[in-house]
């Protein structure tokens, strides 16, 4: 049953889980980056290449095991479970995330980099996160929207796989961040309103917004700031 509210105030017990869920899933969202690290270390330590072989497959084949992975953590999202499964996800992750680290590390300061794009992240999070846990604005309308554009980036990215174009893969990555730092306000203002209770879907909703304003952004830095020198 969905809480009953009267505007946005919410009464007591209402804001009480509201909190509750909340701090869960900050805290569930902070022990899921220790996994995704893991993957990302093993991954360049082993010099992972899942997507250079057979770009188009790979591409299918992580949209495929990523889902398995998603409907799974819905599934079992009231138990246990859904929490080992949601820090199985995020070491898949990090190990998927190794093949551009490995390509950000080839640049003479690869490392400055991929610090720059996590300090952005981190950024753009806690900006975004604190504006929408303590504004009196309902951000649920935008969800439509940043889905269509969400598609429309999947779409791009299968198209780019066959032109190859660094100007589309520049455009993707802008709008990406654009897209996803707008879900970081749809999803944690969906908490702060009652429109998400568990703490498991929405840590896996606001992880993979910060995942993917990771990656645009370390894309960004390599192509404006890369030296190979």
């Amino acid at each position: 049953m969905q809480p009953v509210y009267t505007g946005h105030t919410a009464t007591p017990d209402v804001a009480q889980v509201q909190h509750r869920v909340l701090r869960n899933t900050y805290m569930l969202l902070a022990v899921s980056m220790l996994p995704t690290i893991l993957g990302a270390v093993i991954g360049v330590q082993l010099h992972f290449t899942f997507m250079q072989t057979s770009p188009m497959l790979g591409f299918f084949l992580f949209l495929g095991i990523a889902m398995a992975f998603m409907f799974g953590i819905e599934k079992t999202k009231e138990t246990g479970m859904g929490v080992a499964l949601l820090l199985g996800f995020t070491f898949f992750m990090g190990v998927m995330l190794s093949g551009m680290l490995q390509v950000a590390l080839g640049f003479s300061n690869g490392g400055s980099l991929i610090a720059m794009a996590a300090g952005g992240t981190g950024a753009i999070f806690f900006v975004l996160a604190g504006i929408a846990s303590t504004t009196k604005r309902d951000f649920s309308g935008i969800g439509r929207f940043l889905f269509a554009g969400m598609i429309l980036i999947l779409l791009a990215m299968l198209a780019n796989i066959f032109f190859q174009l660094p100007a589309m893969s520049l455009a993707i990555s802008v709008i990406a961040i654009a897209i996803f730092s707008g879900y970081i306000l749809y999803d944690i203002n969906r908490i702060v309103h009652g429109g998400e209770t568990n703490y498991i879907s929405a840590t896996l909703a606001v992880y993979l917004d910060i995942y993917n304003i990771f990656v645009n952004l370390l894309n960004l830095l390599m192509i404006f700031s890369g030296r190979r020198d």
